[in-house]
């Protein structure tokens, strides 16, 4: 279950909505100033912050823009305040929804969920745009390619033989197979080429970095396997 943080100085408030929570099967924890909130935001690894605007310390107007400079974690603002400056500020720093109190707790899960689950669909998105194998990551969406933290240089041919290896994983790929999905159909060359190609992939990647992300299936072709 979802774990979610209370920023929120209001005590009697926090332990109403902490219970609400607990009792729906949320973990909680909880910051009764905006200082501790953001720091319990960006590092208590929450799935979405219910904030306060009026907050000793920092503003939640503040803690919220600050969230954003790291984190896409929900955000729904409480405001005591019916004012819309208040709610138009907190949508501006990039918070997701608002609830002005005193508020109904079914609305407030309601919204929660609405969150929580838009949320959920945005990081799966960008999750398959995201190919990765141990510390080998290609960026689908940016056309990129990294090993840990260094940035591959591969040419296009090369990042898209690396592409097709990595989305077929676990499968024994032909050296057929590669050209016609790789270099297409029309490609009437020598099946050497994707020799030659996974030896430049090999050369920039599992030699480089004392790996081996690409085995050769003797007799049929080339595969990246899954680490045991």
């Amino acid at each position: 279950m979802a774990k979610i943080l209370i920023v929120e100085d209001e005590v009697k408030i926090a332990r109403f909505v902490e219970l609400e929570l607990k009792y729906e099967g949320y973990e909680v924890e909880i910051a009764n100033d905006g200082r501790t909130g953001l720091d319990k935001a960006l590092h208590a690894g929450v799935d979405l912050v219910l904030l306060d605007i009026m907050l000793p310390g920092l503003s939640g107007i503040e803690v919220c823009r600050r969230i954003r400079l790291e984190s896409q974690v929900p955000i729904i603002m409480l405001t005591a305040k019916d004012d819309i400056t208040d709610k138009v500020a907190g949508l501006d720093m990039g918070a997701d929804d608002y609830m002005t109190k005193p508020f109904a707790i079914e609305e407030l899960l309601a919204r929660i969920r609405v969150a929580l689950g838009r949320h959920s669909k945005v990081v799966n998105e960008v999750k398959r745009d995201i190919l990765e194998h141990g510390k080998l990551e290609l960026n689908l969406s940016m056309h990129s390619a990294h090993y840990g933290d260094d940035e591959l240089t591969l040419t296009k041919k090369e990042y898209e033989l690396l592409e097709y290896l990595l989305k077929n994983k676990n499968i024994a790929l032909t050296r057929e197979q590669l050209l016609n999905n790789v270099w297409d159909y029309e490609y009437f060359g020598d099946t050497n080429v994707v020799d030659v190609y996974i030896r430049y992939l090999r050369q920039k990647i599992d030699d480089k970095y004392g790996v081996h992300i690409i085995s050769t299936v003797r007799g049929v072709g080339y595969i990246i396997k899954d680490e045991k």
